[in-house]
């Protein structure tokens, strides 16, 4: 399960770099979850053949990952928008328990929660 959902993020990243027909089959198969002989009927090629291109679209996706890394990054990216997001709230906790007034510190961060909030949607 955990491979699929990792093949179905790998083609929504960089499936536009596989061929119409390898990105048809990968879709199908991962998306779609169709079996390969119902691939096979809907593109007209062999059950072997089905087999074959979602191989090889498998590791032209994993090899691109390897090297770009895009999914790697988006998921420190959300991964660091919501610890800022939390540390953003904590600070106005703390503000808010603070006797004397830190009126900049406040605005300060609401912006980094509002632009975190708004990076993250």
């Amino acid at each position: 399960m955990a491979e699929n959902l990792e093949i179905s993020i790998l083609l929504d990243f960089y499936g536009d770099m596989l061929t119409e027909k390898q990105k048809q089959v990968v879709e199908l198969y991962y998306n779609e979850d169709l079996s390969l002989a119902e691939i096979s009927q809907h593109v007209n090629i062999t059950r072997q053949g089905v087999r074959d291109s979602i191989k090889r679209a498998e590791a032209i996706l994993i090899d691109y990952e390897n090297r770009l890394g895009l999914v790697k990054k988006f998921y420190q990216y959300e991964s660091g928008i919501q610890e800022i997001i939390s540390n953003a709230k904590d600070i106005m906790l703390c503000i808010d328990n603070l006797k004397s007034n830190q009126k900049e510190i406040a605005f300060k961060a609401k912006q980094i929660i509002s632009i975190a909030e708004n990076l993250y949607e």
